[in-house]
């Protein structure tokens, strides 16, 4: 259970986070999704509104609070609409592996930039042909002298565009296969370092995914987090928080698709009555409800063992397959209330439906997901 302070801290978050987004972020959105990405600005703004890295420790300039804050954030985010600006990846995934494995240089010389919005952050893990299979990974980084070079190729890679900090998943020793990769801090500057195109994307079209190039990178030896070949161990421990953020903002995307359409067909008419007064109508809308509601429950109970270090790689592996999988049935199910107009991409909900999908692919495929739950069987 929360105690005062903590739930009056987090309802300031929420309240912030509203009215952050409403001013800075929805009104922006339709020019953001034309071309391909959140203006740089608004991540600064983020930052100094107090929204990013809120989990990390005020010494690194975060807002020295939990998971629950951040979560907050997701919520309001989703609830808005707004899930193409990533702050999730940026706070919840990339920043954790700087404070979790990196010496206190490398945390100082990015955590802060990251907390004020002035370095935006990415994970480099997938490449073409390797998926989620991390053993064929192709990209290699050889130890030459005091530097390590990088050459390889990544793809799908969220933030690629405007990021200024890559975290590059790279071989090190090919002959132990998934437990030869090692983490590689890659500035967005780096010589030989080059962003290629901004993806075209069925969904999410204000978030910038990109290819990414390693052209013979020259990297000084503290460049690398963590220690040599544990790549595989540091990115298997953060993975449960990984995909709990993409849980709880399936989650709250869920009751964005509930709001959006009661909505719509409570002013909409047809044979001359409400489509709300339509028995179809509110059969489908109460059984999303209980299926949205049902997620809040187990999201909220899985962040509750996140904070207290209990969360296991079977129940995120959980998390992250139901939640987006009952996303985008019910994004499916709603957008099917709105008629024509539901694939009309200038509604809401013909958004949310077309950048729901990939959640079921990012964060481990869920099939993925199902064979971690089996083998903890």
């Amino acid at each position: 259970m929360l105690d005062a302070v903590q739930t009056e801290e987090l309802a300031l978050v929420r309240e912030t986070s509203r009215r952050f987004l409403a001013h800075h972020v929805v009104p922006h959105l339709p020019h953001w999704r034309r071309q391909g990405h959140v203006d740089r600005n608004v991540w600064r703004k983020a930052g100094e509104a107090g929204l990013l890295c809120m989990g990390l420790p005020a010494e690194y300039g975060g807002g020295g609070g939990t998971f629950r804050h951040e979560a907050v954030f997701m919520e309001e985010r989703a609830r808005a609409g707004c899930l193409e600006f990533a702050a999730g990846l940026h706070s919840c995934i990339v920043a954790p592996y700087l404070l979790h494995y990196g010496t206190e240089a490398q945390k100082r010389a990015w955590l802060p930039a990251m907390a004020s919005g002035d370095a935006v952050g990415a994970i480099a893990m997938t490449e073409p042909g390797a998926g989620s299979d991390l053993k064929a990974m192709r990209t290699r980084a050889r130890r030459d002298g005091d530097e390590w070079v990088i050459n390889g190729q990544k793809t799908f890679i969220s933030n690629g565009q405007l990021a200024d900090l890559v975290i590059v998943c790279a071989k090190t020793d090919p002959e132990l296969g998934a437990k030869g990769i090692s983490l590689f801090l890659v500035p967005g500057d780096a010589p030989g370092f080059r962003r290629g195109r901004n993806l075209e994307k069925i969904g999410g079209h204000a978030q910038d995914t990109s290819e990414l190039f390693f052209d013979d990178v020259r990297l000084p030896a503290d460049a690398m987090l963590g220690e040599e070949n544990a790549g595989f161990a540091m990115l298997m421990s953060q993975l449960p928080q990984e995909r709990l953020v993409i849980g709880v903002e399936a989650t709250a995307s869920m009751d964005y698709a509930i709001s959006e359409t009661l909505d719509y067909v409570r002013q909409r008419e047809v044979f001359g009555q409400k489509l709300i007064e339509f028995q179809n109508t509110r059969f489908v809308l109460a059984e999303a409800k209980t299926e949205a509601t049902i997620a809040r429950v187990f999201i909220d109970w899985c962040i509750d063992r996140l904070v207290a270090g209990e969360l296991d790689v079977a129940t995120a592996a959980m998390a992250k397959w139901w939640t987006t999988d009952r996303l985008c049935d019910i994004a499916d199910r709603c957008l099917q209330l709105f008629g024509g107009y539901g694939f009309m991409a200038e509604y809401p909900i013909a958004q949310l439906w077309a950048g729901s999908r990939v959640r079921k692919i990012y964060g481990g495929a869920n099939e993925i997901m199902k064979e971690l739950i089996a083998r903890s069987l």
